[in-house]
């Protein structure tokens, strides 16, 4: 019976190693990816499944789903997907999986997860219509909210730098946090965001600098608040994103700019602020050249939106959101995620030329993704940097430790995608004898 079960077409071990939460769960799954370590797997069009003999008398329950992907597994880990699910997956990729019927405890858990999203759109549609006369109204009083503490913002900078700095390292980054609590207050939560930024400025090296492009930031995005409607409407959207105010994903996906393209997955970045997990996915054009940022959130100890693996180019049709320089989006239509073993990158010169154009759109803009080819980590000024033969170089953020990337050039060029900051390059990805590393 296992010969006719339908099953869907097995991942790469590049992309099962890119959904693993850190380097050492990818290499305790690789350990684990061996079927004399496993019981009962079985594969079919929907999930993945089987048991891992651990520590304890019984063994581990393991299952994935793989449409979106979810995972269920009876260990104790917190982490997800963890190393049992990463290693099945690897097990499956390599062809060691066979076709099987799914037991009861799968169809049971896949049944669960069918019923509870069934019951979600259910909700939504008896919620009917918002009640748009209570929205506008809600909106209004926001607005009138942000527009009192751009305001007070506003009084607030001139009064502070024209006092000046003077003493500022002691109680400098209180008072700022004081600021910003008021305007979470006015719900402006991006100058909310700024003024904690420019807290965590104060008393670092040549802090008073950095505090003063930072703060000219927040007075310009203050001023531009003040006067959104004579702005042009590509540079209003940009400003009011700015500020705090959110997009509707239906609205994006109704009227955003869609662009078809088979689009290279060219990296993911995780970062965790405020209790809230948030993943950064870049993707590039390979026609069109256009660059994009997907992003997806998740409470903490919940898995991120895995479908977007680096290393992987996808056919598919984003929609932009509005504003001066698109580059989020959402990804409106897909087919199947495949290998990408090379890339094509660009020069130093070349994403530094896009970078400035992006900036005098939004000056606002905090990173930009790059992809660069012939380049070479090395050591410079104390830190290290990717440097192109002529020695023309960008420097590295200070925590990025060039090892996985020096031990891959082995002196040689490579083709390497990041983010760029002003805190310097982030590397993400990598390109090596035909095959993606995810950094």
């Amino acid at each position: 019976m296992g010969g006719q079960v339908v099953t869907a077409v097995p991942w790469t071990a590049e992309r099962v190693a890119g959904l693993a939460p850190d380097p050492a769960s990818e290499k305790a799954g690789r350990a684990l990816a061996t079927p004399a370590k496993w019981s009962g797997a079985g594969v079919n069009e929907d999930a993945v499944w089987g048991f891992c003999q651990g520590s304890g008398k019984k063994p581990y329950q393991t299952c994935v789903e793989l449409a979106e992907p979810a995972f269920r597994c009876s260990c104790p880990s917190r982490k997800f997907p963890c190393k049992h699910a990463v290693g099945l997956l690897l097990m499956w990729a390599a062809g060691q999986v066979a076709a099987e019927a799914p037991p009861e405890w799968v169809s049971t858990w896949l049944a669960e997860r069918a019923d509870r999203a069934r019951k979600a759109e259910q909700r939504a549609e008896a919620a009917g219509p918002k009640d748009e006369e209570a929205a506008a109204k809600r909106a209004e009083g926001r607005a009138a909210r942000v527009e009192g503490g751009v305001a007070e913002l506003k009084v607030w900078l001139t009064d502070r730098v024209g006092a000046g700095f003077a003493g500022f390292d002691r109680n400098g980054a209180e008072e700022l946090r004081t600021v910003a609590a008021r305007m979470v207050d006015a719900q402006a939560s991006g100058l909310a965001g700024g003024l904690r930024r420019a807290a965590g400025i104060v008393g670092r090296r040549d802090w008073p600098d950095a505090l003063l492009a930072e703060l000219s930031l927040l007075f310009l995005l203050a001023d531009a608040a003040g006067r959104l409607s004579g702005l042009p409407p590509e540079l209003a959207e940009t400003v009011r994103t700015r500020l705090g105010f959110s997009v509707e994903t239906a609205r994006v996906l109704e009227s955003g700019e869609r662009v078809s393209d088979e689009w290279l997955i060219t990296g993911a970045a995780d970062e965790e602020n405020d209790r809230l997990l948030t993943r950064r996915t870049w993707l590039r054009g390979r026609l069109t050249g256009r660059d994009a940022l997907v992003l997806s959130f998740a409470p903490p100890g919940r898995p991120l939106d895995a479908s977007l693996p680096p290393g992987h180019v996808l056919a598919a049709e984003l929609a932009f959101y509005p504003g001066a320089a698109p580059l989020r989006a959402l990804v409106a239509e897909k087919g199947i995620p495949l290998p990408a073993p090379s890339a094509e990158g660009g020069s130093i010169d070349g994403a530094l030329a896009a970078y400035a154009r992006a900036m005098a759109a939004d000056p606002w803009l905090e990173r930009w993704p790059v992809l660069l080819s012939e380049v070479t980590p090395a050591e410079h000024a104390g830190g290290w940097c990717l440097s192109e033969k002529d020695g023309t170089a960008l420097p590295l953020v200070p925590y990025a430790f060039p090892w996985s990337l020096l031990a891959l050039s082995a002196g040689g060029p490579l083709t390497v995608a990041a983010e760029w900051s002003q805190a310097g390059l982030r590397p993400l990805t990598c390109w090596h004898e035909n095959r993606a590393v995810r950094l």
